[in-house]
């Protein structure tokens, strides 16, 4: 989540930054004030520099304040995530002259990866074709057709890909199981009943096994359509 912020301020192995660890977590914040922000004066860096310390969070949750984050100390990850973009914002300003000559890293390949970026999202044919399709897929409206586009690429290269077509014709063959080594929980009084109840049980889990995947496929494609880890950086403080 942060590793590209990391590397464009020089982080030393920003790959194996770990956020969840609490001593690598506020070994980063002390770096981005020391090295970057430097929002505080030097001798003033004492309590966050102290990170051993029990009263850290304290000293944290002060700086978020004197910076104007809009971020609490609970909210680690969007802190921390506001406090790089504050750091990438100032290690361009003291280095414009650096930055404003050089080239988009990966522009043309970005191009050429997503075939989403060149297309005129307001054009009339666009939102028709993309309207058409939803229906022909049983896609769920939304008010932005470029969602919706991304929607049914999704749909398209996970379920009607060749892989998957192939995927799903494969025959399932049946794993012999052993009722007798299912307790069943109740007894109905008949032998034949209780092992129609238990066949009756296994295919249920069966079943709610089938549909836990189903929305776990569903959750992640709702993800990947509208998780955006941009922060919107015109809440951060200008200058210093």
């Amino acid at each position: 989540m942060f590793r590209r912020k990391l590397t464009a301020l020089d982080y030393h192995n920003p790959d194996a930054f770990d956020c969840t660890d609490e001593t690598q977590f506020r070994n980063c914040i002390v770096w981005l004030e020391d090295q970057k922000i430097r929002h505080y004066k030097i001798e003033d860096r004492g309590n966050l520099r102290n990170i051993p310390s029990s009263d850290w969070p304290k000293a944290y949750q002060q700086y978020l304040q004197d910076v104007n984050c809009p971020f609490g100390g609970p909210e680690r990850q969007e802190a921390l995530d506001w406090l790089l973009g504050l750091a990438v914002r100032y290690e361009y300003g003291d280095n414009v002259d650096k930055y404003k000559n050089c080239e988009p890293l990966a522009a043309a390949s970005s191009k050429a990866a997503d075939p989403l970026i060149n297309l005129d999202v307001n054009s009339p044919d666009f939102k028709a074709g993309v309207m058409a399709l939803a229906n022909i897929l049983k896609i769920q409206r939304h008010d932005d057709y470029l969602v919706m586009l991304k929607a049914i690429r999704i749909l398209i290269q996970e379920r009607l890909s060749q892989e998957a077509i192939a995927k799903a014709s494969q025959n399932k063959e049946g794993i012999p199981v052993a009722l007798d080594k299912h307790i069943l929980g109740f007894d109905t009084g008949d032998a034949t009943l209780n092992e129609a109840a238990q066949i009756l049980r296994l295919l249920h889990i069966e079943e709610l096994r089938e549909l836990q995947t189903k929305i776990n496929e569903a959750i992640v494609a709702v993800q990947a359509i509208i998780a955006d880890p941009k922060t919107d950086h015109r809440l951060g403080k200008v200058g210093r």
